[in-house]
């Protein structure tokens, strides 16, 4: 159980990072759908996506060269949750977006690792 919870930031800063090199890959709705729970939400600006629609979202999605993540903070919700609260910039080409994030991951104790439950993103 404390390994759960020892790390609980660097591990869920590793899962936002694991999300954005799939995405910098071009397999971001292949990752959201693999690591959101069956009932996880993706709430982007305008739109809130369910699990089964986000592969479909990411394939319409113009791809992105790169990213950064700022000012991480971590809220622990016991010992198998905790929300990563990050500002990120990515870039397409010469143009950045700037956003605020925040995702909510449990910690799945049937697959052993940890699943997305709700993923916002706020333009900053």
């Amino acid at each position: 159980m404390t390994a759960i919870t020892d790390d609980l930031p660097a591990r869920l800063l590793h899962e936002a990072h694991e999300g954005w090199r799939a995405i910098l890959a071009g397999k971001g709705g292949d990752y959201y759908q693999r690591t959101m729970t069956g009932d996880g939400l993706l709430i982007l600006p305008g739109v809130v996506l369910g699990r089964d629609d986000v592969r479909a979202a990411f394939k319409t999605a113009a791809p992105l060269d790169r990213y950064e993540l700022h000012e991480p903070a971590v809220i622990r919700l016991g010992e198998h949750a905790g929300v990563l609260v990050y500002r990120s910039t990515a870039w397409r080409g010469d143009v950045a977006t700037e956003l605020q994030m925040s995702t909510t991951y449990l910690f799945d104790e049937n697959n052993g690792g940890w699943a997305i439950a709700a993923h916002q993103e706020s333009p900053v």
